[in-house]
């Protein structure tokens, strides 16, 4: 596979970040794990799963992707890559997390989750611990962990936001993708499962229609929720981006100078130079213990 290394370019100013005033990025002894979430599908989450990820190793971070899209799982087709094997043989078919793991550019690894966490109801206390050994092992490679999750609030999707310490929702300016985006907080608020959400606002025609879209989010969240919103930055409408999912190469590499590709460009400086969430340990022990 081919490889295009973009220019990164950091001449935008996003929330959290300040051109000239760069700190050394946040690190700790353990991954950061963020989920990747939305209220609806179609609104780009896999898209920036995919390219924040490759902004992110652009960088000098080592990042892994996990595509816990269940019976969805497209992580891998818009990197133009085909997994043989996905969690379903490290659990069953006598497979090590190694051999499931595909490797995208710029070294960043795939696993799929398949139909594997939908399994874990029925092991037993063995072969959880095996996985949850194997897992460990794994992200501990990494200094990011992006975990693809599919969209809604169904308990598969729920389980991976409660899990991680960090968690990214994506809307776009559609009604009905801002009404299934706050419902997907209202119920992280209600189970209290985060106490902070960030939102990434795509398909917005311009800077105003952005910050108009986050606005709606963020007065309804105040008048009901006691949860706080943190707003990572915005994606524009770009022909780049349906090109490259045709092609299945993603857009930071194939068009490094486009605006969306600038626009992932600040949400990584936001991510490496803001404050790291304080609750980002033990993401499978949580995660299994959810799926029990």
């Amino acid at each position: 596979m081919r490889v295009w290394m973009p220019r990164i370019s950091t001449g935008r100013m996003y929330r959290g970040y300040v051109p000239g005033k760069e700190r050394e990025p946040v690190h700790s002894g353990e991954p950061r794990v963020i989920a990747v979430t939305s209220g609806k599908g179609g609104v780009g989450k896999t898209s920036l799963t995919v390219n924040l990820a490759i902004s992110l190793a652009q960088a000098g971070q080592r990042v892994s992707i996990f595509d816990a899209d269940l019976g969805m799982a497209n992580v891998e087709l818009l990197m133009g890559l085909a997994p043989p094997y996905s969690l379903y043989e490290a659990l069953y078919g006598n497979k090590s997390i190694d051999e499931i793991t595909v490797q995208g550019p710029l070294n960043i690894n795939i696993i799929s989750g398949g139909s594997g966490f939908l399994e874990m109801a029925n092991m037993d206390r063995t072969r959880r611990r095996q996985l949850l050994t194997m897992l460990n092992n794994f992200s501990s490679r990494y200094d990011f962990v992006l975990i693809d999750t599919g969209a809604g609030i169904s308990k598969n999707v729920l389980g991976f936001v409660a899990a991680a310490g960090e968690v990214i929702v994506m809307v776009t300016p559609e009604p009905t993708s801002l009404t299934d985006a706050y419902a997907l907080i209202k119920v992280m608020d209600s189970f209290k499962v985060h106490s902070e959400v960030n939102v990434v606002v795509n398909q917005a025609v311009n800077k105003r229609e952005a910050m108009r879209t986050i606005g709606k989010v963020q007065a309804v969240v105040n008048r009901f929720l006691n949860i706080k919103l943190n707003f990572l930055g915005w994606i524009p409408a770009d022909r780049v981006i349906a090109r490259s999912i045709k092609r299945q190469q993603p857009f930071f590499l194939a068009n490094p100078d486009a605006p969306a590709s600038r626009s992932v460009t600040g949400i990584t400086e936001v991510l490496l130079h803001g404050d790291a969430s304080a609750s980002k340990n033990g993401f499978w022990d949580k995660l299994l213990g959810l799926f029990s």
